[in-house]
Order: structure tokens, then C-alpha cells, then sequence
């Protein structure tokens, strides 16, 4: 019994809903045949130019990454490739110049003449 009564408010409820949704849409003013052409029309217009806008946008973009960007980002790669270069051939002559260093000071310490003393002689 208690099923049957909630059954029927649920009924109820969705005949109510529905009475109210369409008294609702008989409140709306419907725009006329003319305005909705001319709306269409402009939501068109507006998101052509609007699209045109960004596809430029995009385009110079690309463009100025492709001939800006990377051109700096080889010129500042080569630059560094420069510097790179001359830091290792600093570097290489540095250690030429240490062995040669090296190489001398072997040569002085070979023509030192080490005699033994009297005393160690005994």
C-alpha cells in the first residue's frame, strides 16, 4: 500500500515537471526567421575572422622559430664549438709544454754525478 502511494507521487511529480517545463518554454521569446539568419550569419563571421586571426598568428610564428630562433641557436652552437676548439687546443698545448717541462727536468737530474761519500765507501 505504502508502494502504491509513492508510485503515484512519482507520477505525480513528473506530470507536474512536465506541465512546468512547457509552461516555461511558452515564456520564451523565440527570435523571428530573419534574426536567426542574421545571428547564424555573425557567429559564422566572426569565427571565420577569428580562425584567419590564429592561422596568421601561427604562420608567423613558425616562420620567425624556423629563420629566428634557429638561426640564433646555430650561430650561438657555432660560437661555442669555437670556443670549445680553442679551450682544447690551450689545453693540448698546455700538456705539450708540461712534458717538455717534464722531459728537461729528467735530463738535469740524469747528469747530476751521485759519488758515494769516503765514509759510505767503508
Amino acid at each position: 500500500m505504502a508502494n502504491d502511494k509513492n508510485d503515484k507521487k512519482i507520477k505525480k511529480e513528473k506530470k507536474h515537471f512536465f506541465k512546468d517545463f512547457k509552461a516555461e518554454l511558452k515564456k520564451v521569446t523565440w527570435p523571428t526567421g530573419k534574426q536567426l539568419v542574421n545571428n547564424t550569419i555573425a557567429v559564422i563571421t566572426i569565427v571565420l575572422i577569428t580562425a584567419a586571426i590564429v592561422f596568421v598568428l601561427d604562420l608567423g610564428f613558425e616562420m620567425l622559430n624556423k629563420y629566428g630562433i634557429n638561426k640564433l641557436k646555430s650561430a650561438i652552437d657555432s660560437k661555442n664549438n669555437q670556443e670549445t676548439t680553442v679551450v682544447e687546443d690551450n689545453a693540448s698545448e698546455s700538456t705539450t709544454n708540461v712534458e717538455n717541462q717534464d722531459t728537461t727536468d729528467g735530463q738535469d737530474t740524469d747528469n747530476t754525478d751521485i759519488t758515494p761519500s769516503p765514509e759510505a765507501q767503508q
